[in-house]
């Protein structure tokens, strides 16, 4: 098989095992908030174990460390959202709320990494707004509260993401992800006794949880992250782009195999999904660029799939 064909195939297969990431999220019963410690915990503590990170944080100026820990908290502020959204909804309806990611960031990303505004990202604002208005009408009214949540998780994604892209050629790929992820879970340790139910935030979850979470943090996130890095040598960044944005459709189709969550949706939930992901695929039509293919590794370890690569 020609590498390129082969390097297809494996971002296909990553993308995939990052849509199995709302259904654990859902089949897990942990809470969100001890769902994302242990997730951030185990990943961070495997890539501890890997001599060159220690050698990328010795050689990392502490500035330079101290804005990793910053995206770090980001980075956990997104998961912990994202996985509340599932919890107070489905898996459907967080991996539909993610899919609005690429449109927050059209508007902070210009922000943030000092470019221009792009008047043709306003079109993607536009055109995602009926199809939201639509999921809304096609879920329940208890799950509402998760699409509101949801929609707080992309946020932070255009936020990390825009963060990641401006710091991107200044760190070791698993030397920042170990460095954002230990300090995400730093975060939670710091922020679990503010919130309701402290005192269950770090339980031992059971053999069943446990296994879920073991299938989540090295199936689902070291696995794809190495998988992409050796993929990402073969492939242009936009077709990257144009596969990761698949993720949405995976976790939904896999929702439906596995969770039977069409029973729980309306008809206008699976519509208002059909526009978000086309305006989401339209998005780096509009702005197609021959970078080289190993642009923003490093998000691979962060979030499951969005805006991997620009």
């Amino acid at each position: 098989m020609q590498p390129v064909n082969l390097a297809r195939l494996q971002i296909h297969f990553c993308v995939l095992l990052w849509g199995f990431t709302a259904i654990l999220g859902k089949l897990i019963s942990l809470p969100a908030l001890p769902l994302v410690w242990w997730r951030m915990l185990l990943v961070s503590g495997a890539l501890l174990l890997v001599p060159r990170v220690w050698r990328g944080l010795r050689a990392m100026p502490a500035r330079l460390r101290w804005a990793y820990a910053g995206i770090g908290v980001l980075v956990s502020l997104h998961w912990l959202t994202f996985y509340a959204a599932i919890k107070l909804s489905n898996a459907s309806v967080g991996a539909t709320c993610i899919a609005l990611g690429p449109v927050f960031l059209s508007f902070i990303e210009p922000w943030i990494a000092r470019r221009k505004f792009d008047p043709r990202e306003l079109f993607i604002a536009v055109a995602v707004v009926p199809g939201v208005a639509m999921v809304v009408g096609g879920v329940p009214h208890g799950m509402r509260m998760g699409i509101a949540v949801g929609a707080l998780s992309a946020l932070f994604v255009a936020l990390f993401g825009a963060f990641n892209k401006r710091l991107v050629d200044h760190g070791d790929p698993l030397t920042v992800t170990c460095l954002e992820l230990g300090t995400g879970t730093l975060f939670l340790t710091l922020l679990a006794p503010l919130l309701p139910h402290a005192g269950s935030a770090f339980e031992v979850p059971g053999l069943h949880d446990t296994l879920l979470l073991l299938a989540l943090s090295f199936g689902c996130t070291l696995l794809p992250f190495a998988l992409a890095l050796v993929a990402l040598r073969h492939l242009t960044a936009f077709g990257v782009q144009m596969v990761t944005n698949l993720e949405p459709v995976y976790s939904i189709v896999l929702a439906i195999l596995l969770l039977g969550e069409q029973r729980e949706l309306h008809a206008w939930f699976y519509l208002g999904v059909t526009v978000i992901i086309a305006a989401v695929f339209v998005h780096p039509l509009l702005h197609r660029r021959r970078d080289e293919p190993s642009q923003q590794p490093e998000l691979l370890g962060t979030a499951e799939s969005h805006n991997v690569v620009e």
